[in-house]
């Protein structure tokens, strides 16, 4: 059956734009109206979008639909308010991420509650929440429980038992077509270790850790390329120049080529390099899903993350390095570069022997896998609409 859904994505970061393009492509069937805005202006964005698409699309949010789809960014509340008959529409909110564990520093993270608050009103609203993993669940409901024991008024613990009873859905991973091992491959020792790390160059994902890893490669001259990709904002953190110029010299000094580094515009692009790399790499301070780790696990690469945030949830114990915060968040890079390098120098040596890295299955985030669950509660909530 055809349906008409509605999905507002109030801030629509990287991540949140992969999470529609997929709902689109799991279920064509259906008939999509989708109101994005882009992600700049946090505090405005999380607090005035419902203002926004109130006031210069309200015709299009009252034409009529079965079902509203919104990120936990959009000010659900409000939104029903200006618009009356959003009220009436059996709604799921997807938490992408929250706004309780961004690390010090980080531009998303303030004394301002606002950016807390109208999640947890939107979340109260909502027929259906869906967080993208427990870690994320978990670490809302833990903020969130400090956050009311904060407040000058007392309000009553039961109104987090929606949240507890909200369900874990992924982003789907877009699957790729397997490709046959030659002999060639198979027959072919490489001295070089390619390692790509391909996250948003923001302070959240650890360019301090980052610049003491490229660093210690250039120092001890080591047999590894390092690949520093990902998307770019107008202005990154001073460590992503340092870093650059020490790949750089690191290159020159072993007479290899120059690994990537900086946004790779082409999606092809992307994922040639990708495949062509042994290790994908994460110094995050906070992650919550990691989509970039997991895409570049289903096409090969052997991931090396922290024992931290999302990634002991689907990630065996072989591939995490122990992650040590120090006193200060960023004090404790050098041990941490320590334990990346010396993974990195095993893997390293297996290559060099011409022995394969072990890798990871990530056959539970596939679409395929992913699409029935979606369905089953795009389905009760079509129902409920019905009764």
């Amino acid at each position: 059956m055809n349906y008409r859904i509605i999905l507002l994505s109030a801030y629509d970061a990287m991540s949140h734009k992969i999470w529609r393009g997929r709902l689109l492509e799991m279920f064509p069937e259906h008939t999509w109206t989708q109101l994005v805005l882009p992600p700049r202006h946090f505090n405005w964005r999380i607090r005035g979008n419902s203002l926004q698409w109130a006031l210069n699309e309200k015709d299009l949010l009252n034409q009529g639909y079965d079902l509203l789809i919104a990120t936990s960014m959009v000010d659900l509340a409000s939104l029903r308010g200006f618009i009356p008959c959003i009220a009436q529409l059996p709604t799921l909110l997807y938490f992408h991420e929250n706004q309780f564990v961004y690390p010090l520093g980080s531009k998303h993270r303030s004394n301002n509650v606002e950016p807390q608050l109208v999640p947890l009103y939107s979340a109260l609203c909502a027929d259906a929440i869906v967080f993208n993993s427990n870690y994320n669940r978990s670490t809302f409901l833990q903020g969130t429980r400090e956050l009311l024991k904060k407040l000058p008024d007392q309000l009553p613990p039961e109104l987090l038992e929606k949240i507890e009873k909200s369900e874990i859905l992924p982003v789907p991973l877009e699957e790729f077509p397997s490709e046959p091992v030659t002999s060639a491959m198979l027959e072919r020792p490489k001295q070089i270790l390619d390692v790509v790390w391909n996250h948003r160059w923001e302070y959240d994902k650890g360019p301090e850790l980052l610049l003491c890893l490229a660093q210690a490669i250039l120092t001890q001259r080591l047999p590894i390329r390092l690949h520093v990709v990902g998307q770019q904002f107008r202005s990154s953190p001073a460590e992503f120049e340092k870093i650059a110029t020490l790949l750089e010299q690191h290159a020159a000094d072993l007479s290899i080529d120059q690994g990537s580094f900086g946004f790779v515009e082409k999606r092809e692009r992307y994922i040639y390099l990708l495949k062509n790399c042994e290790v994908v790499l994460s110094t995050a301070l906070h992650d919550f899903q990691g989509l970039a780790i997991q895409e570049a696990c289903t096409l090969g690469c052997t991931p090396l993350v922290p024992d931290a945030l999302v990634y002991p949830e689907y990630i065996d114990n072989k591939f995490l390095y122990t992650f040590n915060k120090g006193i200060n968040e960023g004090s404790g890079d050098e041990a941490n570069c320590a334990e990346i390098l010396k993974q990195l120098e095993i893997w390293q040596t297996m290559l060099a022997n011409n022995i394969a890295l072990p890798r990871v299955t990530l056959d539970d985030f596939s679409q395929k896998a992913l699409r029935p669950k979606y369905a089953e509660l795009l389905e009760k909530l079509f129902r409920a609409e019905k009764k």
